[in-house]
C-alpha cells in the first residue's frame, strides 16, 4: 500500500494540531480565554491523536470520523470568515497561520479518502 498517503495525513494533521494548540496557548498567555480557546485546544489536541489511527491504520471508521471532525474546523473557520455570520456577526481576518493550517486541514481529509481508497481497493482484490 502507499505508506506515503498515512505518512502525510498523519504530519498534516499534526501540523495543524500543532497550530491549534499554539493559538490557544497564546491567546490564554495574553489573558484571553474564551470559546475559541476551548475549541483550538480541544480541536487541536484531538488533531495530534489522530496521528495515532491514521499511523496505526485502525481502520476505515477512524479515517471517517476524522475526516468528518476535520471537515466541522474547516466549516466553523469558513463561517467565522462570512460578514454577518451567525457566530460573531462579523467577518474575521484570514491570517497567515489560519492558511496554513486550512490548507493542512483540507490535504488532511484528502489524505484519508485517497487512503479510504487504497484500502477498499486492496480488500477487493483480497476478496478476488
Amino acid at each position: 500500500m502507499a505508506s506515503w498517503s498515512y505518512y502525510g495525513a498523519a504530519a498534516t494533521t499534526a501540523i495543524a494540531g500543532i497550530l491549534h494548540v499554539y493559538l490557544a496557548a497564546g491567546s490564554i498567555s495574553h489573558g484571553r480565554f474564551g470559546n475559541n480557546v476551548i475549541l483550538f485546544l480541544v480541536g487541536g489536541l484531538a488533531q495530534i491523536f489522530w496521528i495515532l489511527p491514521i499511523l496505526k491504520r485502525w481502520g476505515r471508521i477512524w479515517y471517517v470520523i476524522g475526516i468528518a471532525g476535520t471537515i466541522v474546523l474547516v466549516g466553523l473557520w469558513t463561517i467565522t470568515r462570512v460578514q454577518g455570520n451567525p457566530i460573531t456577526g462579523r467577518g474575521l481576518n484570514i491570517g497567515y497561520m489560519d492558511t496554513i493550517i486550512e490548507i493542512m486541514q483540507v490535504a488532511f481529509i484528502a489524505l484519508c479518502f485517497m487512503i479510504l481508497g487504497i484500502e477498499s481497493r486492496s480488500a477487493k482484490q483480497q476478496i478476488v
